[in-house]
């Protein structure tokens, strides 16, 4: 997905013929800001068959809203249908069914406001290296047909850390900071909603870091943030509403405090004084696994918190606790038994969980 490509499809879009009012970044959270930023209902996608394959479905009907000012994590695994939505989205590609819009405006009969209500950051690195950075972003503000006096280079590039490479031709940076760079270029139409595909793809860990402290930063500051990744730990860690699409449909589609109490399943690791052969008869009732001669560990249901009955039990067994640690699902735990298909009644999603 290029950027510039999506530029390129605005300006050039006839459907629409009022110019987009690109709105300031204090507008993002107005009084008139929609409750959701996106909001997308009976989405379908087929592609056509060709050739000797047949027709495919990307998108199922799928319901999904994006509650504006979140920063909301889109996960699937490969070919789950994220790239097409996206996509959609976009204006890259055509849906088969189905309504969309984008902060209230909807990408079929508000073609131009709706398209400069997004930014889009793709995974690949599609940057032209005879430019410099702040030729690069008056290029596509240009695109978007922002007023020069109204354009935000300079600003995008220092909250970027990128100043000191203004005018530095961008085949001389690093690959963080051209990361970096496709952030700034999403950014000059001061879209209310920026889409990241796989930004941290291949990159180290404190590059890692200094992009996602940069992408929280814009989150604050009102922009509504839609991340797809595969790295798990850091859609737990940074996102505050996680939605999961499987086989072009959506399986899940709620806050993610609420999606990590799905599985009801915690682990306390016991290290005792003692040397065991046997589990005492005082903890049979606990059904400990005997891990190594002193560690004992517990599986309960976390809900049921039993950790003062077994404290009890190890006391009356005459053992003293050395050292202990409880650990309990994350989300990709919760992710495997989705995707996977569990049927473990304590996953089942009910249906006002989805969209």
């Amino acid at each position: 997905m290029a950027c510039t490509d999506i530029a390129t499809a605005l300006s050039h879009s006839t459907m629409e013929i009022q110019e987009p009012q690109l709105m300031p970044a204090s507008d993002h959270r107005g009084v008139d800001a929609p409750r959701d930023a996106v909001s997308v209902s009976g989405l379908t996608k087929v592609y056509k068959a060709s050739g000797r394959t047949p027709d495919k479905t990307a998108l199922h009907a799928i319901d999904l809203k994006v509650p504006r000012g979140s920063l909301f994590a889109l996960l699937g695994p490969n070919g789950a249908g994220k790239s097409t939505l996206i996509n959609i989205l976009a204006g890259l590609v055509r849906k088969s069914s189905g309504t969309a819009s984008i902060w209230g405006y909807d990408i079929d009969k508000q073609t131009r406001m709706s398209r400069a209500s997004i930014g889009v950051v793709p995974q690949e690195l599609n940057i032209d290296p005879f430019f410099t950075p702040k030729e690069l972003l008056e290029l596509q503000a240009g695109l978007y047909g922002v007023p020069k006096k109204e354009r935000r280079s300079e600003q995008i590039l220092a909250s970027l850390g990128l100043t000191d490479k203004a005018e530095a031709y961008t085949r001389t940076l690093s690959g963080g900071m051209r990361r970096r760079l496709m952030v700034a270029k999403a950014m000059v139409h001061r879209p209310p909603v920026l889409v990241l595909d796989e930004p941290t793809a291949g990159v180290d860990i404190e590059l890692r870091q200094q992009l996602w402290s940069q992408v929280k930063e814009l989150n604050e500051a009102g922009t509504t943030i839609l991340l797809t990744t595969h790295y798990l730990e850091e859609a737990e860690e940074l996102c505050d509403t996680i939605a999961i699409i499987n086989h072009g449909r959506v399986i899940a589609c709620e806050p993610k405090e609420q999606l990590l109490r799905r599985l009801d399943s915690k682990e306390l690791l016991v290290e005792v004084d003692a040397a065991l052969r046997v589990t005492p008869p005082e903890l049979e009732a606990f059904s400990p696994e005997l891990t190594a001669p002193n560690r004992l560990l517990f599986r309960y249901r976390a809900s049921e918190s039993p950790v003062a009955g077994i404290l009890d039990a190890l006391s009356r067994a005459g053992l003293t606790v050395v050292d202990l640690r409880t650990e309990e699902a994350d989300l990709e735990d919760i992710f495997l038994q989705l995707t996977r298909g569990a049927h473990d009644a304590a996953l089942t999603v009910p249906q006002e969980h989805v969209g």
